[in-house]
């Protein structure tokens, strides 16, 4: 490990959001044994993984080893007929997303960014839209897990599964994961269809749209009765292909340029948010072409922002959105951003947000620099009344105490805490807080 370990200074970190910092020493282990004799030699330091740093939370902080896992290598394997693939951890979405159109495979569903490295994304929960299809980390047939003794532990249902169905979303608590098999298919073409739509419409006919269609996403813009409709299904062949240059003037210029540009306006002059809200709601345009999965799934993001988003039973759904506009209208400053809304399947994982219940999540965000505390500990009340759990890649102000409650497992996850982690290698501020000490 010589080397691996910068013992000279402190170097600065920062998460995308700019709302997360730290000071820490950084490894850079190339492999697994590297890894684990690293954990064996920290002499009770902490030590905390750490991905791209799109989490919004204090998960990844730490003032120990900030443990740099995107260096982590190791071999790709690719079992075209059993659609499985093992990649290191540290690799990014987009990585694995190009790697695997290179073999005709395809993640079965994703989210809306494709930055986050393997590893966070499945410790945190990352889930895209769809009321078949689980979050993530339902898709991990197997992984490698270092405790926090140094054990290298293989896991899949058969070995280890105890471990193996906590560490598909283990928070970063159990160990470091250093490699994933997850479980594929065949490569699939998606037709996008994305329109205006009435808020009144969706929480009336919300049930059928989420039906009749794999993926719903919904954008609904505070201080107007306007909501944007983005459905996304399977189809045959991609015969109709979004021009380059429609691409680049919608998802490009508009959605980052223009909107970042407006929000800047909004944050200096927060009596326009309104009006220019209502502008953008009304000035949405019906758009409808197809495309290879993931690059119809992924968007570019290069407005900074804070977000909450919280898992609830998807029952409460028109409750909760039916509450938000007037509790964003109490608010004592403008909300710039519109509210995201998706839907996911109930999956086993212990600390799955969607753990033995279909999903509806709600996410709210603020421009970088705009306040958000009040909005968000708003909505925190709201959804912790109808049941929800926080995502633990977004901001929220839950304790163990009042998780356990909503967590049928959480005693069980914390028990296996204990064991693969019994000097709290891995702990952290968000982890005292989110689990106990």
């Amino acid at each position: 490990m010589e080397g691996a370990v910068n013992a000279s200074r402190a170097t600065d970190w920062r998460n995308w959001a700019g709302n997360q910092q730290s000071a820490a020493r950084v490894a850079r282990p190339g492999s697994t044994d590297e890894l684990a004799e690293l954990i064996k030699g920290s002499a009770g330091e902490r030590v905390k993984p750490v991905g791209s740093g799109h989490s919004f939370t204090d998960i990844a902080v730490t003032d120990g080893i900030r443990l740099d896992v995107t260096s982590l290598a190791g071999p790709v394997d690719v079992d075209r007929e059993q659609r499985r693939v093992t990649v290191p951890a540290g690799m990014t979405l987009a990585t694995l997303n190009a790697l695997l159109a290179t073999h005709g495979l395809a993640l079965p569903n994703l989210g809306d960014i494709d930055a986050q490295t393997i590893a966070g994304a499945i410790s945190t929960g990352t889930h895209g839209t769809g009321a078949a299809f689980g979050c993530l980390s339902t898709f991990v047939a197997g992984l490698t897990l270092v405790t926090g003794t140094g054990e290298v532990l293989r896991c899949d249902a058969g070995s280890n599964p105890e471990v193996f169905a906590a560490a598909r979303v283990g928070l970063g608590a159990l160990g470091v994961l250093t490699e994933v098999t997850l479980q594929c298919v065949d490569a699939f073409v998606l037709r996008a269809h994305e329109r205006p739509g009435r808020l009144a419409d969706v929480l009336s006919g919300w049930p059928e749209l989420v039906a009749d269609n794999d993926h719903c996403d919904l954008y609904w813009f505070p201080y107007t009765d306007r909501v944007q409709v983005k459905t996304n299904n399977r189809v045959a062949a991609d015969d109709n292909p979004l021009p380059s240059w429609r691409g680049w003037l919608d998802d490009d210029f508009l959605a980052n340029t223009v909107f970042a540009g407006v929000c800047r306006v909004g944050r200096a002059v927060p009596a326009a948010v309104g009006p220019i809200n209502a502008v953008s709601a009304r000035a949405l345009t019906e758009r409808v072409y197809t495309g290879r999965s993931d690059a119809v799934f992924c968007t570019p993001r290069r407005v900074r922002f804070t977000e909450m988003e919280y898992g609830l039973p998807r029952e409460a759904f028109p409750t909760m959105l039916g509450e938000l506009p007037r509790l964003i209208e109490r608010l004592p400053f403008k909300v710039q951003f519109p509210v995201e809304v998706r839907f996911t399947a109930a999956d086993d994982i212990p600390l799955s947000h969607g753990y033995g219940r279909d999903s509806v999540y709600v996410a709210v965000h603020q421009f970088k620099g705009a306040p958000y505390e009040p909005y968000f500990r708003a909505v925190e009340n709201l959804a912790r009344d109808l049941g929800g759990r926080p995502h633990w890649g977004k901001l929220h102000y839950r304790d163990a105490e009042s998780l356990r409650p909503v967590y049928p497992l959480f005693d069980e996850f914390v028990a296996l805490r204990d064991r693969l982690d019994p000097h709290r290698v891995f702990a952290n501020a968000y982890t005292e807080r989110v689990l106990g000490s």
